[in-house]
């Protein structure tokens, strides 16, 4: 099953929408080394503005396929 990480504040109908697709999990406020250390258990990431992906995270997200910038 997908495994997705929602990483910033994100409206409870999104987070549902998402829910639809695969396991969600919802981590607020992790720095850049605890998204290092979890990110490899995730085939997808969605953020905000608040949650920067910086290259060490991209490198460490050896799942990741999708990496979503909910927004306008």
């Amino acid at each position: 099953m997908t495994r997705i990480l929602v990483a910033d504040s994100l409206a409870e109908d999104g987070v549902e929408r998402l829910r639809q697709v695969g396991e969600v999990e919802v981590r607020i406020g992790l720095s850049e080394a605890e998204l290092i250390a979890a990110i490899p258990e995730f085939d997808a990431v969605v953020v905000r503005s608040a949650t920067r992906i910086s290259e060490p995270i991209i490198e460490a997200g050896i799942r990741l396929k999708v990496i979503g910038r909910a927004g306008v």
